[in-house]
């Protein structure tokens, strides 16, 4: 059950994420749900391998969006490279 809320987590994030980051970003919605999801559980995963969370525990939802927006950025970088 804590991956499906690290996903619907994520899918929110995603879309909060987006509405955070300033400028406009040539990516559909589904991209951007992708991301957050990948976000969350990236922040997830190190967080229980810096032992921020316990074995089980998903990342906060703060935790979550940052993910995102780190993805996002990345993402964005390498769009705009190619």
């Amino acid at each position: 059950m804590g991956i499906i809320w690290t996903i619907l987590i994520g899918f929110v994030a995603g879309l909060i994420a987006r509405a955070l980051l300033p400028g406009t970003q040539a990516m559909g919605f589904f991209i951007t749900a992708i991301l957050g999801i990948v976000g969350s559980l990236v922040a997830t995963y190190l967080g229980q391998a810096m032992g921020w969370y316990q074995a089980g525990a998903s990342a906060g939802f703060i935790a979550s969006v940052v993910g995102a927006i780190v993805l996002l950025v990345i993402y964005g970088m390498v769009v705009r490279k190619s």
